[in-house]
């Protein structure tokens, strides 16, 4: 049986992936970029007004009574 020649395989590879890269480029420099246009105007959104008040309460269990048995 006799053996399988990979002698150029690298050759073949390397030739592809520059054929590939070149194929890529070539259909990139016929693509339009479209630019977004820059608004004049940037308004940051407004928060809604909550219908509670604005306050820090704090909730905790004194760690004493875990002690307790």
């Amino acid at each position: 049986m006799p053996q399988l020649n990979t002698s150029t395989w690298s050759l073949t590879i390397t030739l592809m992936v520059i054929s590939l890269f070149c194929i890529f480029q070539l259909k990139m420099m016929n693509q339009t970029m479209t630019s977004i246009p820059p608004q004049e105007d940037k308004k940051l959104p407004t928060k809604p007004q909550l219908p509670w008040d604005k306050k820090w309460t704090k909730i905790y269990l004194p760690h004493s009574s875990l002690l307790q048995s």
